[in-house]
């Protein structure tokens, strides 16, 4: 899909590829109301994508749901949410505004301290808007005549991710839970070892003919879901068992022929489960409480 057009990819919903980090945004049709999903990673991105959605007019965005925390699905929310008298509700998971403190806030002062590795844009103008509807269990959101389901998720790729599915057109759309650019992305906040937990819950949920709309890369399905979450499950495995043998982080990256993924990008999923691991070996295992999605 080219960063210049909306492509419908079900029954009125439409995703636009852009090119930067090849970021899905999905916007979801019902009479003249528009569900806009994540807002692009910078205040001029956000307000490119406000210029994007005149496509749709009459049609406004009446809502925007945030699929997680990462910079690059939240960083354009001032553009859609910050006015108090023109602004919409933003939706996103219960624990995201806590990620945003944690990692997201850190993150954007480092860029505009020294750039961090990332392009120089204006991130002195950004003003970090988080959800202000904020979604503990699953709930259910109308745009125009059509339901939307808003499922949050436990522990995985982040502890704030949140999936949408939108059953009269057989369609969810999952942020980062699934990958479609590349392999599996372990950023900030991530949780390795659950991820297959994660993963497994959105399948387990997911018919034949669904069609998945991943956070970047092309729209994908069952099958392509249940090849990601083999993967995530070997990997999680194979932490475990480097940890049980008392492997090192270092020595652990340095076995590349160990790994379903590239090791330059697995550092901080080692370094996060194997402190996870020394944790669980000193105090009880926890359960983490979530709200796996419901077939409705």
């Amino acid at each position: 899909m080219p960063d210049s057009q909306w492509v419908e990819v079900a029954p009125e919903v439409f995703v636009r590829a852009y090119d930067h980090l090849q970021l899905n945004i999905t916007v979801v049709r019902g009479c003249d109301d528009l569900l806009l999903v994540d807002s692009r990673s910078s205040p001029t991105e956000g307000i490119e994508l406000k210029t994007d959605l005149a496509e749709f007019l009459p049609a406004q965005v009446r809502m925007l749901v945030n699929t997680h925390a990462h910079f690059d699905h939240t960083f354009g929310n001032q553009s859609f949410g910050s006015d108090p008298i023109e602004g919409v509700p933003i939706y996103g998971h219960h624990r995201l505004p806590a990620h945003l403190d944690s990692y997201e806030r850190p993150r954007l002062a480092a860029w505009r301290a020294d750039g961090g590795g990332e392009p120089d844009r204006d991130w002195d103008d950004l003003r970090i808007t988080p959800p202000n509807r904020l979604v503990a269990s699953s709930q259910t959101v109308r745009v125009g005549g059509r339901t939307v389901l808003l499922h949050p998720l436990g522990p995985g790729h982040t502890d704030t991710d949140l999936v949408l599915h939108v059953p009269d057109a057989r369609a969810w759309i999952v942020g980062d839970v699934v990958e479609a650019s590349g392999p599996p992305m372990f950023g900030s906040g991530c949780f390795p070892l659950e991820l297959p937990n994660q993963l497994g819950s959105l399948l387990a949920d997911l018919d034949e003919t669904d069609i998945v709309v991943p956070g970047h890369g092309p729209v994908v399905d069952r099958a392509f879901v249940a090849s990601q979450l083999a993967e995530v499950e070997r990997f999680a495995q194979q932490l475990r068992l480097a940890h049980r043998s008392g492997d090192s982080v270092e020595r652990v990256l340095a076995d590349h022929d160990r790994w379903p993924f590239p090791a330059e990008g697995l550092e901080l999923a080692v370094r996060r489960a194997f402190a996870h691991l020394d944790t669980a070996e000193s105090d009880p295992p926890v359960i983490p409480a979530h709200t796996p999605p419901r077939r409705t």
